[in-house]
């Protein structure tokens, strides 16, 4: 029996990498409490997903367990142990906004969480590979300091910078801003490399930016590119925050970040890290989508501006994958930007 055991599995990416898990024939084992509604109200819900889920894969066993706690998880990888093949920890509190909010719910969640599933990767399945969801807030506000200019609908970094084709994992994590629940995400980023490389644990550490599709239970606060697009059919104001909306972001959709995990899983590492994103023809401004997705409903949207930004918001960033690539050279994105919008307008159509 091969297992694949996922945390945060009504969300966006654990419920992808259910799916593309069950097709390649692994029994599923779902772990979600829905915290996303205590975050985020009635628009983060996911019981829809858990509902899909149950309904379309026969071997799905889902448990509302908080990863908090370990003698519930325990009980889980008693039972399951070393049929466990692969873990994608995907269960998180996602918003820095959030996270200023109640920082010691944040913190556990996210770092003490993690060390839990850890340490009982550890105990009973050791040969699994352990796939962490990781941030680009792990930078913090660094990618800030680069040398930025501004264009008329987006800032571009200069072509002199190292940096100037995507930013990549030689970025320094410290001295930045990185907002509460950046900390709590590097926190978790380093216990998983040192599970790594001091218990010999195949461990994989991603750290991505914007994660997108129909999958999202998109909210304000989490799921930019979702939201922004359920805002926009449905007439919800919508608040771009700082910079004059020429931030730019590039965006991945979720099957194609599983598929990055399933490279990773047949060939893994021990405690190494990864920038996973859609790279730069991916990315966009937040005025330049918001035209592109205009032009795709034929529907205005209702936007407002606030000049204040979100702390450790990211006025640039562009991911380069060229790591991951050189190491899985069969990995390539399926899903253009264009083709990720015209989706995700169908799935609320």
């Amino acid at each position: 029996m091969n297992i694949a055991l996922i945390t945060g599995s009504s969300g966006l990416v654990g419920s992808e990498a259910a799916y593309f898990f069950h097709n390649k024939k692994f029994k599923i084992i779902g772990i979600d409490n829905n915290c996303r509604r205590y975050f985020f109200g009635k628009n983060g819900d996911t019981s829809w997903k858990k509902r899909e889920l149950k309904k379309k894969i026969t071997s799905y066993h889902h448990f509302s367990i908080d990863i908090r706690n370990f003698n519930a998880l325990k009980k889980i990888f008693t039972k399951f142990s070393k049929n466990i093949k692969v873990i994608v920890h995907a269960a998180a509190q996602p918003s820095h906004d959030w996270a200023a909010k109640e920082p010691l719910t944040d913190f556990s969640i996210n770092a003490v969480g993690t060390l839990n599933l850890l340490e009982l990767c550890r105990q009973y399945c050791p040969k699994a590979v352990f796939i962490y969801v990781s941030t680009n807030k792990v930078y913090g506000d660094s990618p800030n300091f680069l040398p930025l200019k501004e264009k008329l609908y987006r800032y571009e970094v200069s072509s002199k910078s190292i940096f100037s084709k995507g930013i990549n994992e030689s970025m320094s994590i410290d001295q930045s801003i990185h907002s509460l629940f950046g900390a709590s995400k590097t926190s978790a980023d380093l216990l998983v490399q040192e599970y790594g490389k001091n218990f010999g644990l195949y461990c994989g550490v991603f750290r991505l930016g914007c994660i997108t599709g129909p999958g999202h239970s998109g909210a304000e606060l989490h799921g930019f590119l979702n939201y922004l697009i359920k805002a926009n059919i449905k007439n919800i104001p919508y608040t771009i925050y700082g910079y004059k909306g020429k931030q730019v972001r590039d965006n991945i959709h979720s099957y194609d970040l599983i598929n990055c995990f399933w490279n990773f899983f047949k060939n893994p590492k021990k405690g190494e890290v990864y920038n996973i994103g859609g790279g730069r023809k991916n990315s966009c401004s937040i005025i330049e989508i918001i035209k592109k997705i205009e032009d795709l409903t034929k529907i205005k949207m209702i936007k407002k501006y606030t000049s204040k930004n979100r702390t450790g918001d990211h006025i640039w960033y562009i991911t380069s994958n060229l790591k991951f690539k050189k190491h899985y050279p069969k990995w390539k994105i399926k899903f253009s930007l264009d083709k990720i919008l015209k989706q995700t307008i169908n799935s609320f159509i």
